[in-house]
This record gives structure tokens, C-alpha cells and sequence, in this order.
């Protein structure tokens, strides 16, 4: 049978302690030293990790929290370790993590393996994992739970086999429950996630789409982005082209071509260069002309 195993307890900003880590050694350990050295905070920082109650006064001073950390050797199949992954915590190579924080304002929390637990799921495994004697500290046999395990083990393997069998298909009954669970949330996911389907389909239905459609609809969206400077440019080109009537004296292109259109044609007959030339201002007039209407 492996016993579980306190290894290490980190504590930090509790008491007289700023930061201090203990190490500990298989079987019984005790803390001894002068007043006022820290023995106090030791035990206290255990029944911290154990899920004792939180004193805010017992941060230290100018400190925003106090945190223990302790690192517990257990068996897999020990019943604490069996407890905490039903809680969801996890086993880092049969090590099992704890630690708890408590703020100057009161607040505490505690993480069991890595997953964020009840202050209560500490003082529920605290009678599996350490045993701490002092003057009040040791009543376990008060306990209901720690009665029966006595009475179990009188009992010998009369009770003992039975009991094993039993628990071992109970922790089968509890893995197939889980597992039924997550089955049935899943179906239950995935038709959500269906009828979620459908009704995208049928909302894409009723708008019926066409082909090409996205790539006129990000065009049209891309003009409209732009839609006052494309105005204003607009307004500016077609000023230049065919004249501002709020402002008469500027000449617009379209008056230039005009007039140069009229002096070759005034002489064409003369040469057929400068009639060749006259022809092709009347072309660029005619195309000034389309561009302006389209403006």
C-alpha cells in the first residue's frame, strides 16, 4: 500500500513568512523552533492546503494575497486521488498539486491538479492525504467515514474483498455514466448544430443567389465606401469638361475643342493635313461630349 506523501509546501506572504518552502520527508515530521519563528504559520499554511478556514489577517502586510502550494505523492488508486479526478484535477506522474490563495480582502480560492476546486473539496480529501497531531487536531475517529475504515479492516477480507469488488464497479459505473453523458450532449450538439445548418440553408434559399452575385455585391459595397469621393470627382471631371454654370468664366474643355475644331475647318479646304486634323478634333469633341453626359 502506498501512504500519501506530503513532499513539499511552498508559503508565501503569510504571517511573519515572506516566501519559505518546506520540505518534507515520508512518515511523521515535526516542526519545532523558538517564538515567534514561524512554527504557527507552518501548521497554519497546512490547514490552509487542507481546506481551513481563511483569515484575511493572516496576509502579509503590504502583500495582496497569501498563497501555499504543496505537492502530495499519492497512489492512483488511492480513494483521494480517485476523488480529485472525479473533480476533474489530474495526476502529474502519481503528484498531486494543491494550493490555495487567500487576499487581503478576504477572497479565496483553491486549485486541486491544475483544475480550480471548492474550498471544500480540500477539507473533503484532507483526511486522505495528512494527518496532523496536536492538541485538538487529531479526532479522526469522531469521523463516520474513518469508523467505518476501522471497522472494515477488523473485518479482514471478509469485507475487505467484497468491498474492493464493489468499488471497482462502482468507479466503472461512474466512468460509464460519464462517458453515457457526454454521448448523449453530444447527439444532442449535434442536432442543435444541425437544425442551426437548416436554417442557414433555408435563409440562403429564400434570398436565392446567383452566380457572380458576391463579386458584384463587393463592387457595389466597394463604391459606396467611397461614395462621397467618388462624387466629389465626378462633379470635378465633368466641371472641367463641360463647364461650371455657377461659375461662366472658367473655359471647360469641351469650349477649347470647340473652338479649335472651328479654326480648322475654316481653312480644311486650303490643306488636307489641317482637314485631317479637323476630322479628328470632331471625334474628340463627340467622345468629350458622351464622357460629360455619362458624368
Amino acid at each position: 500500500m502506498v501512504v500519501s506523501v506530503l513532499e513539499e509546501m511552498r508559503i508565501r506572504s503569510l504571517g511573519v513568512i515572506d516566501d519559505a518552502v518546506v520540505e518534507l520527508s515520508p512518515g511523521f515530521t515535526a516542526v519545532t523552533g523558538e517564538t515567534g519563528a514561524g512554527k504557527t504559520m507552518v501548521v497554519t499554511s497546512l490547514g490552509l492546503l487542507l481546506g481551513g478556514r481563511a483569515d484575511p489577517a493572516l496576509v502579509r502586510i503590504g502583500a495582496k494575497s497569501a498563497v501555499v502550494e504543496g505537492r502530495i505523492r499519492v497512489s492512483p488508486d488511492a480513494p483521494a486521488a480517485l476523488r480529485a479526478e472525479e473533480a476533474g484535477a489530474e495526476l502529474d506522474d502519481g503528484t498531486l498539486l494543491v494550493s490555495r490563495t487567500v487576499s487581503a480582502e478576504g477572497r479565496s480560492r483553491a486549485h486541486l491538479g491544475g483544475r480550480s476546486v471548492p474550498v471544500g473539496m480540500l477539507a473533503e480529501l484532507a483526511d486522505e492525504l495528512v494527518a496532523v497531531h496536536g492538541q485538538t487536531d487529531q479526532q479522526g475517529l469522531l469521523r463516520p467515514a474513518r469508523q467505518r475504515e476501522a471497522l472494515d479492516r477488523y473485518a479482514g477480507d471478509a469485507v475487505a474483498v467484497p468491498h474492493a469488488k464493489y468499488a471497482a464497479a462502482y468507479r466503472r459505473l461512474r466512468a460509464v455514466s460519464t462517458e453515457l453523458e457526454e454521448l448523449t450532449t453530444r447527439a444532442r450538439e449535434r442536432a442543435q448544430e444541425a437544425d442551426l445548418l437548416r436554417f442557414g440553408l433555408n435563409e440562403i434559399a429564400a434570398v436565392e443567389p446567383r452566380a457572380g452575385e458576391d463579386v458584384e455585391l463587393a463592387a457595389e459595397a466597394e463604391r459606396l465606401g467611397h461614395a462621397e469621393a467618388l462624387a466629389s470627382a465626378a462633379s470635378v471631371a465633368h466641371a472641367g469638361l463641360a463647364g461650371n454654370p455657377e461659375d461662366p468664366e472658367v473655359v471647360d474643355a469641351t469650349t477649347l475643342v470647340a473652338g479649335a475644331g472651328r479654326a480648322l475647318e475654316a481653312v480644311r479646304s486650303h490643306d488636307p493635313a489641317l482637314a485631317a486634323l479637323a476630322d479628328r478634333i470632331g471625334e474628340i469633341s463627340i467622345l468629350l461630349g458622351d464622357v460629360a453626359g455619362e458624368l
